[in-house]
């Protein structure tokens, strides 16, 4: 590996999506081309510009969560620690049967991009209506982002490196960013490592409306989330999480385990343009992937299928395209793109972990999920996105992009594991 260090595998991996509530259903979900858009079923939205949006269906915490912790966790925390199980028992670990040294050199760098926004509306609402005297003991715990991780290491006596890294909707990524360099520097042998969010709600979505980025498309949401398709009109708001159980090659090949894929190369990058609007150029995010194909040794063309980050924006799906074209020149046009987010919408500080998942199991199987509600091209759109069907093709390697307000852009390569 160009990046040296010690090997890096996925040994496990979680998710809690809009279109499946495991990994299973989740590839189900993504092969059948389902979209995860419906009317908000959670609070009344007569008032509000947008009405829909892509809830978790069917998601019971107490089918997973004892019911007296749940009570204490605001939603967010309560995904994270749900698909931060769901990584762990799929990577073969009972933490129970773990040695005290062991445990320590397991870490759990787990984020979100805004935390416990659902906590801190109703204890808002509490203070102006009881008083400050009525406000929760748990508020601050339940509110700040890196309490996910805090929980998921006190279930399961992790001791090694503890954080959240907090960078809006590239948050997913620059935890396993963050972990994958902790694991091959040698400051952890294991980490759990993803993001989670739960913004649907009232200050949600009447915020991202009030900045002009959702869609409105209220007559057929379904076909609302229609990346690079030249009627899009924003994006979709979505809800779940994403995890992984990073490990060293060494540990992995030591206990025995399934290796999903490996990870072999990140990229970081600033746009140092706006706050919320990309680099129409895409110069920050052509730099994420650039420093992530360097880091990993492999050249433009190693590269099978890219997840594309493909917000359903006007500006932003144009820019990427930019990007890529500036990375990968005419091979731009043979490789498969998709976005998921056509299917699960957007998880702002999940979405990361949650595409990083989806670009292992096209790794996995051979097969591009596709990019769902394509009807009208846009000339400055006009890669293979994959459009309405899945694709069957050798993916060796598979690239994630991530960016977030803010212009933060993150890029992660995952390849084929061969000893």
């Amino acid at each position: 590996m160009q990046n040296g260090g010690r090997r890096v595998v996925v040994t496990g991996m979680g998710v809690l999506t809009p279109i499946g509530l495991s990994v299973d259903e989740f590839w189900t979900g993504m092969m059948e081309g389902r979209s995860g858009a419906a009317p908000i079923s959670y609070f009344n939205t007569d008032d509000f510009v947008t009405k829909f949006a892509c809830e978790l269906k069917g998601f019971d915490v107490n089918d997973h969560i004892d019911r007296k912790l749940s009570r204490r966790l605001d939603i967010f925390c309560q995904y994270a620690l749900v698909v931060a199980n769901q990584a762990i028992s799929d990577a073969g670990i009972d933490s129970s049967q773990l040695s005290e040294e062991e445990k320590d050199r397991i870490g759990v760098i787990f984020g979100s991009g805004i935390g416990g926004i659902k906590v801190f509306t109703d204890q808002v609402q509490t203070y102006l209506e009881q008083g400050v005297r009525r406000l929760s003991p748990f508020f601050i715990p339940m509110l700040i982002p890196d309490i996910a991780p805090g929980y998921i290491s006190i279930e399961h006596g992790f001791r090694g490196p503890n954080y959240c890294v907090v960078s809006a909707c590239a948050t997913g990524n620059n935890n396993i960013g963050d972990a994958f360099m902790m694991i091959q520097r040698g400051l952890a042998d294991a980490a759990v490592c993803g993001g989670s969010e739960s913004s649907i709600t009232e200050m949600g979505i009447g915020g991202f409306n009030a900045s002009r980025a959702l869609s409105t498309r209220n007559d057929a949401p379904e076909t609302a989330s229609r990346p690079f398709d030249a009627t899009r009109d924003g994006f979709v708001m979505g809800e779940g999480a994403g995890a992984l159980y990073l490990e060293s090659l060494d540990s992995a090949k030591a206990r025995g385990a399934t290796i999903h894929a490996e990870v072999v190369g990140i990229g970081m990058s600033a746009d140092a343009h706006h706050v919320t609007a990309p680099d129409p150029e895409g110069r920050g995010a052509r730099l994420a992937m650039e420093t992530a194909l360097r880091d990993a040794g492999l050249e433009p063309r190693d590269v099978d299928y890219l997840n594309m980050h493909g917000t359903s924006t006007p500006l932003g799906d144009v820019a990427e395209t930019k990007a890529i074209k500036g990375v990968f020149g005419e091979y731009a046009y043979e490789m498969n793109l998709s976005s998921t987010k056509s299917m699960t919408g957007h998880l702002l500080g999940a979405a990361g972990a949650v595409e990083a998942v989806a670009t292992i199991l096209a790794i996995k199987h051979d097969r591009v999920p596709p990019t769902i509600n394509f009807e009208t091209p846009d000339p400055d759109c006009d890669l293979n996105y994959t459009f309405n069907e899945v694709q069957n093709r050798t993916v060796n390697v598979g690239v994630s992009n991530a960016f977030g307000f803010g212009g933060h852009n993150t890029t992660v390569i995952f390849k084929k594991y061969t000893d």
